[in-house]
């Protein structure tokens, strides 16, 4: 079972967007040398704290700084898009990058009114499926009597996901016969009827033969399980804000989380971020153990916001090594 990183490329308080993209491709470094399959990176806009929004561009500047490890989108969000100029910049990065692309898609604008205005995205229906087959039609074998053609990208068979918080992702995955990825790390509500639904109504496709579910879970590692709850509370202070209407950078960690934003805000937090491995390695190793036992998933991919860069590697390292441990025991 694969075992892969979602990185938001988090700008963290008193640091540049520049500082935080040389961050990441640190982190996608020492993920390759660490063992992960994938590395993603998602879409958001108007995000001070989020330096991932021209996610196509930031995923050829990982891939060039790597070797190995696959690099992709965890996701692009298609209605702000047209799919022939999505189908051309992953068909230009699979070119330069042979078999290390991914492209996940997300039905989300990755933003609020004002963004999708500014993105030009405005209402339209809901074309995320037709959106979605087209794509796919310019991943593959140039058909002579098409009118239009994705160049690069024609025949580069990009492999593309469906990513989502609800049923709706899983049906349209199963019925395209495409791989899931679940927003287990945010929004878990709907996690069991979603991959119940996914794999219950998956139709084999040319894409795949069975289904393929990826569960993705906040994991943040230290070496003591108070050290790694006390650098969790950066992403549970983030989410507040987030939650709250006061999106930012990514804050410094603090002592007491409760009277910084009251206990009854972290508990519905808490709830939100439920698919969670925090602790020491041997913590997380059994917390990851009991995941994959309930969701069985095909893959797990990871994320997690640390302030200080240095500990969200080490954090990855460690959580790479319980993973190890657990394929290893079975």
């Amino acid at each position: 079972m694969h075992h892969s990183i979602l990185d938001l490329a988090p700008v963290t308080e008193g640091q540049t967007a520049a500082q935080a993209i040389a961050n990441s491709v640190d982190l996608a470094r020492t993920a390759e040398e660490a063992g992960y399959h994938r590395y993603w990176l998602a879409e958001h806009h108007n995000m001070p704290g989020i330096a991932s929004a021209a996610t196509s561009v930031l995923i050829g500047h990982i891939a060039a700084a790597t070797r190995r490890i696959r690099v992709g989108a965890g996701g692009v969000m298609l209605p702000n898009h047209a799919p022939l100029a999505i189908a051309e910049q992953f068909g230009t990065l699979a070119t330069i990058y042979p078999d290390r692309i991914d492209l996940g898609l997300g039905r989300a604008p990755g933003g609020d009114h004002a963004v999708m205005r500014a993105m030009r995205a405005g209402p339209r229906g809901d074309t995320f499926p037709n959106d979605t087959v087209e794509l796919l039609s310019y991943f593959g074998e140039a058909d002579p009597a098409a009118p239009v053609q994705a160049h690069p990208g024609q025949g580069t068979h990009v492999p593309v996901w469906i990513l989502g918080s609800s049923l709706f992702g899983a049906q349209l995955a199963a019925h395209l016969g495409l791989p899931y990825a679940f927003a287990s790390h945010f929004a878990p509500d709907a996690l069991e009827d979603a991959v119940a639904v996914y794999r219950d109504t998956f139709r084999p496709s040319a894409y795949l033969d069975r289904p393929h579910f990826m569960l993705a879970v906040n994991a943040i590692v230290a070496d003591t399980d108070a050290e790694a709850h006390y650098l969790r509370t950066s992403q549970q202070l983030a989410f507040a804000r987030l939650r709250t209407g006061q999106p930012g950078k990514l804050p410094a960690p603090v002592r007491d989380l409760d009277a910084t934003i009251g206990a009854g805000l972290r508990q519905g937090i808490d709830n939100a971020l439920r698919i969670s491995a925090v602790g020491s390695t041997s913590a997380v190793r059994a917390r990851m153990s009991e995941l994959i036992a309930r969701y069985a998933p095909d893959e797990v991919i990871l994320t997690g916001q640390i302030f200080d860069p240095e500990a969200r590697q080490r954090s990855f390292t460690l959580a790479a090594e319980a993973l190890s441990d657990l394929k290893i025991a079975a």
